[in-house]
């Protein structure tokens, strides 16, 4: 029953937002493809629940080429390339257009994960979604990420992001799977919006 409960949750709170934000993103998509010709969205194969696979959406931030200009930028700096097998994130990206920087900052390029949530692939509230590489950061812990739909909004996405250290999302993620309930979803919820305005470790 309580799973049926959150999935109605889910699918209300991603349509209503879904709704109110068409003009906006429709916008959106449309200086996407102005700046930098090409797909407006990007998919890419991620984990859920229960380790399944599922193709997370996003708006695309990068170049077109994005592939090889990251290459030879790890190719060509040992210091990005010690930051990207640590983290798997660039602080300077490269393949980074200005629009999608500006989308990253504020977090824009994750709406399209609320459909997403209406597949049932994601949650509101959970842990971010991680790519296969990353299972071995979660070691023992890789169950504990698999009990729940990873989420668009969780404890680590509000605490910093990419300004903590991965041992430190790994601990967030158990403690938020330990600990889920509607107060505490609604709780990071309500720290969503003021994380996203102060961009706080978001690159």
């Amino acid at each position: 029953m309580d799973a049926a409960i959150w999935r109605l949750f889910d699918m209300v709170t991603a349509f209503l937002i879904l709704s109110f934000m068409l003009p906006f993103l429709a916008m959106l998509a449309v200086a996407i493809f102005i700046s930098d010709p090409g797909p407006v969205f990007y998919r890419h194969r991620r984990l859920g629940q229960g380790g399944r696979y599922f193709q997370c959406m996003k708006f695309r931030t990068m170049r077109v080429d994005g592939d090889a200009i990251l290459a030879e930028h790890l190719s060509t700096s040992a210091a990005a390339k010690r930051e990207w097998d640590a983290t798997h994130k660039l602080r300077n990206d490269p393949r980074v257009t200005p629009l999608g920087a500006i989308m990253r900052k504020l977090s824009l390029d994750e709406f399209p994960q609320l459909l997403n949530v209406l597949s049932g692939d994601m949650s509101i509230v959970g842990p971010r979604p991680i790519v296969e590489q990353e299972v071995q950061k979660y070691g023992s812990y890789f169950e504990h990420y698999c009990r729940v739909r990873p989420g668009l909004t969780g404890i680590w996405q509000t605490s910093g992001r990419s300004d903590t250290s991965y041992h430190q999302r790994v601990t967030m993620d158990v403690a938020y799977v330990r600990r889920k309930s509607v107060t505490l979803d609604m709780w990071l919820m309500a720290k969503t919006l003021p994380a996203v305005l102060l961009a706080k470790g978001s690159y």
